[in-house]
């Protein structure tokens, strides 16, 4: 199949990232939906624990999605599957939101484990893909180009999503009718951002010409590679360190409420003001991707994450108005993370094994597994200060780590 042109990959994929971005809002993992689960329980171990399901299910069921398709030439049709079932979660919580969560929130905290999974497990099969054909269809310097606009673009679907959750919260509608509202959006917002991909022109991949192997027989390849690789080995530990700073992102809003007295319209507020964080933060990522490289973006995105939870415990001694600078920084990570880190981590694996490596990083971010249910245990036993200290001693040695990923893998692009 003929390539598409250069200009309408950036187009698929800005267009893309512009409507997830506004779907995202809708179930924002930093405001709406913390806010969302507390209405239904206060049991932070339950909210840690969906959180955990959320996160984990890609990374478990990765390793068996790129056996999969690491022998497929193409990969969209299974990226579209993957954002289709995303909406039919999105689809499902609204529906169960609105008729059960005002007289069975149990039943409804039940059903969001599942379309939870759903979701997650459905990200976990359309993500490889994705990065696969971005890997594909673009050189490294492009690839972080880019990302650096598809982020800008984003961050303006994200600011158009923030000003549609602050509306819903702010007008008479009640509840869960304003949930029920911003997650049917959100299953909107799915289908339309597939639209660009419809007519993408995927180039085949290269193929491995050495036997097929079995699930099993691949699995137990892992140790060779980390063996063989060492800054792949060291990016796996980066990046399983960095999950401490994951895990603590939706307990930021849970700790505003218990430290402030809260009115729904914060939702928004905070909301907004992580946008505008993610959209100003743009700006400097692409002037750091521009004069430096990927791995820069990763450090300062790591540092900010360990100085984050000390700010934290600082301002909620001060104002709900103040407390904002959190999210703020919240949404310079955000976008700091979708731009270094997906990009350098291209940058560094062979050419040929590229959807083993994106199988294998995922199914050994095995810390991501338990980190957001670890918290809503810390919390609940040890509290907010030695839980948000923990995260900063553990973002200090994940900046150790990233130190020693030396050797850049410079490969042909196909």
């Amino acid at each position: 199949m003929k390539r598409s042109s250069k200009k309408y990959v950036y187009f698929a994929f800005i267009w893309h990232g512009f409507f997830l971005a506004i779907t995202a809002s809708m179930l924002d993992l930093n405001t709406v939906f913390p806010a969302l689960i507390t209405t239904l329980t206060s049991s932070r171990i339950l909210f840690g624990l969906i959180y955990s399901v959320m996160l984990s299910v890609p990374l478990i069921f990765n390793i068996i999605f790129s056996h999969y398709l690491r022998r497929k030439k193409h990969k969209k049709i299974y990226l579209l599957i993957g954002i289709y079932l995303r909406g039919i979660s999105f689809l499902g919580m609204a529906l169960f939101t609105f008729y059960f969560a005002k007289t069975h929130p149990n039943l409804t905290l039940f059903s969001y484990f599942i379309f939870v999974f759903l979701f997650s497990i459905s990200a976990g099969f359309a993500g490889i893909s994705y990065s696969d054909i971005i890997a594909k269809e673009l050189e490294s310097k492009d690839r972080v180009n880019l990302y650096t606009i598809k982020q800008f673009f984003g961050s303006s679907g994200a600011f158009l999503g923030g000003l549609l959750i602050a509306k819903i919260f702010s007008i008479d509608m009640g509840y869960p009718l304003n949930y029920s509202v911003s997650l049917f959006i959100g299953f909107v917002g799915l289908v339309i951002a597939s639209l660009g991909f419809i007519f993408l022109k995927e180039p085949e991949s290269i193929i491995s010409k050495e036997e097929p192997v079995s699930l099993i027989q691949y699995i137990k390849k892992i140790p060779n590679v980390l063996k063989k690789d060492e800054s792949f080995k060291y990016f796996i530990i980066v990046e399983n360190l960095t999950g401490f700073s994951i895990m603590i992102l939706p307990f930021y809003m849970m700790f505003a409420k218990e430290s402030f007295i809260l009115d729904d319209s914060y939702i928004g507020i905070y909301l907004i003001i992580l946008t505008v964080g993610t959209i100003l933060s743009t700006i400097l990522w692409g002037f750091i991707a521009r004069k430096f490289d990927a791995k820069h973006i990763v450090g300062i995105c790591i540092i900010l994450g360990g100085l984050n939870p000390i700010l934290a415990l600082i301002l909620s001694n001060t104002t709900p108005a103040l407390f904002g600078i959190i999210f703020f920084i919240i949404g310079f990570m955000r976008s700091g993370r979708k731009i270094g880190f997906e990009p350098y981590f291209l940058d560094i694996i062979p050419l040929n094994e590229r959807v083993e490596y994106l199988g294998i990083r995922g199914s050994l971010n095995i810390l991501r597994v338990i980190l957001p249910l670890l918290a809503g245990v810390l919390i609940s036993f040890v509290g907010y200060i030695f839980t948000f200290l923990l995260v900063t001693a553990m973002m200090t040695l994940s900046f150790i780590q990233l130190l020693k990923i030396t050797n850049k893998q410079i490969e042909e692009f196909c």
